[in-house]
This record gives C-alpha cells, structure tokens and sequence, in this order.
C-alpha cells in the first residue's frame, strides 16, 4: 500500500514563492513515477508536473513551465514541487500522484493520490 502526505500550501502573494513536498511511504520509492495535479474551485482536476521513477525525465503543463520545478530525493522518499513566480490563477488544491512503473500522463494519473494541499496566491 502506498501512502502520500502532501505539505507546504499556504498563502502567498504574487510573485511569490512556495514549496510543496510529498512524503511517500512505499518500499520501493523508485519504481514509482510521482506527479503534481491541481484543482481549482469549480473547476476539474489539471495536470501540473511529473517525473519519471529515475528521476531523469520530467514534464510540465505549459501554465507552470519556466516557474515550477518538480524533484525528488530517493533517499527521504520524498517529491518537491518549487514553485516561483506564483499568479493568482495558480490558487488550488494540489495534489500529489503516484503510478507504480508506468509514466504519469496529463490525462493518464496513477492509481495512487494524496489528500492534497491548499495553495492560495493573492494578487
């Protein structure tokens, strides 16, 4: 069984920064690609980011590209999300995604999802 625990939201201005983290508790951190989806108040569930399980490849919806920046530690088995240059749009739940050895898609998420954090950006 996997288990995310997202952490980090909280409210920022504009142009501001925040880092959101996602603890992950599997014997196997690795094998799993881990992704960031968010959703806005009346509004369905988008893609943000996503990384491979090496950790080599990621992908970014084009709203957060050259803002957002998805990592991970395998060593904490933990997923990052630096976000920089936050606009009021960007105001959501964000939510953690895990895919056992598959890749993370913007339609395609894994099987497994934290409860989520809240991000409010005020302008």
């Amino acid at each position: 069984q996997v288990q995310l625990v997202e952490s980090g939201g909280g409210l920022v201005q504009a142009g501001g920064s925040l880092r959101l983290s996602c603890a992950v508790s599997a014997r196997t951190f690795s094998s799993y690609a881990m992704g960031w989806f968010r959703q806005a108040p009346g509004k369905e569930r988008e893609f943000v980011a996503a990384i491979t399980w090496s950790g080599i490849t990621t992908y970014y919806a084009d709203s957060v590209k050259g803002r957002f920046t998805i990592s991970r530690d395998s060593a904490k088995n933990t997923m990052y999300l630096q976000m920089n240059n936050l606009k009021p749009e960007d105001t959501a739940v964000y939510y953690c995604n895990a895919a056992y050895l598959r890749v993370i898609t913007t339609t395609r998420p894994g099987d497994y999802w934290g409860l989520g954090t809240q991000v409010t950006v005020s302008s």
